[in-house]
Order: C-alpha cells, then sequence, then structure tokens
C-alpha cells in the first residue's frame, strides 16, 4: 500500500515539534502572547499599525522588555507615537517577552 510512506512521513513531522504555523517553539509562543495581550491596541499583523499603538514587527526585546514589563523605555529610544497610553503588562513574564521577541523578529 502506498499509503504507509505518507502516513510515516506525517507523523514524523507531528512528533518533530513543526508548528502548523510554521514557527520555532519560542515564536509561537511569542504569537500566543502576541494575540493574547497585544491586539487590542495594535494591528493582529504586528507589521501594520494598530488603532492605538504603532507596528511592532523588528522590536528588540529591550524595548519589548522596557514597555511591556515596566512601562518605560530605554535609555535613548525615541518613541513611534507621542502618546503615554500604553501600560505595563502585569501577566507577560519576562520569558514571555523573549518569546514575543521571537515572534516579532
Amino acid at each position: 500500500m502506498k499509503t504507509a510512506p505518507l502516513a510515516a512521513l506525517a507523523l514524523a513531522l507531528a512528533v518533530g515539534g513543526c508548528s502548523e504555523s510554521g514557527l520555532s517553539p519560542s515564536a509561537e509562543r511569542g504569537r500566543q502572547v502576541y494575540l493574547a495581550h497585544c491586539i487590542a491596541c495594535h494591528n493582529t499583523d504586528p507589521a501594520q499599525a494598530g488603532a492605538v499603538g504603532p507596528p511592532l514587527r523588528g522590536s528588540s526585546r529591550e524595548l519589548l522588555e522596557a514597555k511591556v514589563v515596566n512601562g518605560t523605555y530605554p535609555p535613548g529610544y525615541t518613541p513611534k507615537r507621542p502618546t503615554k497610553a500604553m501600560v505595563p503588562v502585569t501577566a507577560v513574564t519576562p520569558a514571555d517577552v523573549g518569546a514575543l521577541a521571537d515572534y516579532l523578529r
């Protein structure tokens, strides 16, 4: 039967940890964090501006940690928008910030 090699390939891919999105496990976790905590203000597409927040694609871990965890900006950083609307997101952990940075790369 010819379907056995295809079934074996499908099983190998499933067991191998390939995500449906094609992202690494860390970036997939970051995508989940983004969808859960960021899209209320930022666009569902991180490369696009949201209703309140700017695009986030390419944001550094340093920026994300400063803004998401501490509610500040890193020293010398010039914000994309002059508003001070964003407050720290207490539900996001430092590990989540690293995953979020992986997703936004």
